[in-house]
């Protein structure tokens, strides 16, 4: 069982930066793909970047290409987003995932979930 807890959300304005950890209390760690999605009421969870287990590959929606860098601590089993350039559409929910096997851009192919962290983009 892998247990994931998200933080680094908060309220932050338009042009600012957060950056969003997920801390994974597991040993093997490194054997897990890790992905970021987000949620806004009423809507699908989308993904946002992942990143491979070995940490060489990574890949990030449109929407958030060149403004978001995901990356992998393993020495404290955490993989961070850092969110550069914000906007008011990339207000959300976040959720950190763990996917055993290799790294997908699809929820459905995650196996465990964090409870979420809200980021808040004020115009």
């Amino acid at each position: 069982q892998v247990q994931l807890v998200e933080s680094g959300g908060g309220l932050v304005q338009a042009g600012g930066s957060l950056r969003l950890s997920c801390a994974a209390s597991v040993r093997t760690f490194g054997i897990y793909a890790m992905g970021w999605f987000r949620q806004t009421p009423g809507k699908e969870r989308e993904f946002v970047a992942a990143v491979s287990w070995s940490g060489a590959s990574m890949a990030y929606a449109d929407s958030v290409k060149g403004r978001f860098i995901i990356s992998r601590e393993y020495a404290a089993n955490t993989v961070v987003l850092q969110m550069n350039s914000l906007k008011p559409e990339d207000t959300a929910v976040y959720y950190c995932a763990a996917a055993n096997g290799g790294y997908r851009t699809t929820p459905r192919h995650y196996d465990y979930w964090g409870q979420g962290t809200q980021v808040t983009v004020s115009s």
